[in-house]
């Protein structure tokens, strides 16, 4: 397992599932994936994620992704590129949010949120993909080849998709854009049974991550 990032966090997805896509679609292995307590003194703020990679303890989501997508060159070949990818990645980022916390709610409050996660998907979100993919009239967001705008925005149409299976119908350059990115082999590895993906959170996984964040 020497050399192999080694990922802390629970058995479930969120935070941390966005740095596991990332690592797929680069195409590296992980090592062990285990549960970190928070104070032990190895966390920086005493919060997980933290991925051990380069000889680095790396803790914030977003400290992590950067630092992964400049290393596998996902992160555009210039600064304008790179704006664009964070303008991007930092929309899909607000969609994913929305579905991060569903599994919080009360019945009655999950209803409401999703209508606001398919409105915002349907009216917000998509309309500015789909109109990118039409002008930059390329396979990718951005460039020429796959970067992290990619592999974000493949993570949330899937998470909605789990919620609102039509979700794309209105859309079919985002139709394409599905069917590409996840043939992609690094991608379509991370898309079958056995991988490091996590499935959606269900009672066991609301139960360990109360307990985690030491929520009642």
């Amino acid at each position: 397992m020497a050399g192999k990032p080694k990922l802390y966090y629970f058995n479930g997805r969120g935070r941390m599932e966005s740095i596991r896509w990332l690592l797929a679609a680069a195409g590296i292995e992980v090592g062990s994936s285990v549960l970190k307590k928070t104070n032990d003194g190895a966390l920086l703020f005493q919060q997980v994620p933290m991925v051990e990679i380069d000889g680095m303890k790396m803790v914030q989501t977003r400290a992590i992704l950067g630092y992964i997508a400049a290393k596998h060159n996902l992160y555009g070949k210039d600064l304008k590129e790179r704006a664009l990818i964070d303008m991007y990645v930092e929309g899909t980022r607000d969609l994913i949010d929305l579905i991060r916390v569903h599994h919080k709610f009360s019945p009655e409050e999950q209803e409401k949120n999703l209508a606001l996660i398919n409105e915002r998907a349907t009216a917000r979100y998509f309309p500015v993909y789909e109109k990118v993919l039409k002008d930059h009239g390329t396979e990718f967001l951005v460039g020429n080849q796959l970067t992290w705008a990619d592999v974000q925005l493949i993570e949330a149409i899937l998470m909605v998709e789990e919620k609102v299976s039509t979700v794309l119908s209105k859309f079919p350059l985002l139709q394409d854009f599905k069917t590409r990115i996840c043939n992609i082999p690094t991608i379509k590895k991370f898309l079958q049974p056995g991988s490091q993906r996590k499935p959606p959170p269900d009672e066991s996984y609301v139960v360990t991550a109360n307990r985690v964040f030491n929520r009642k």
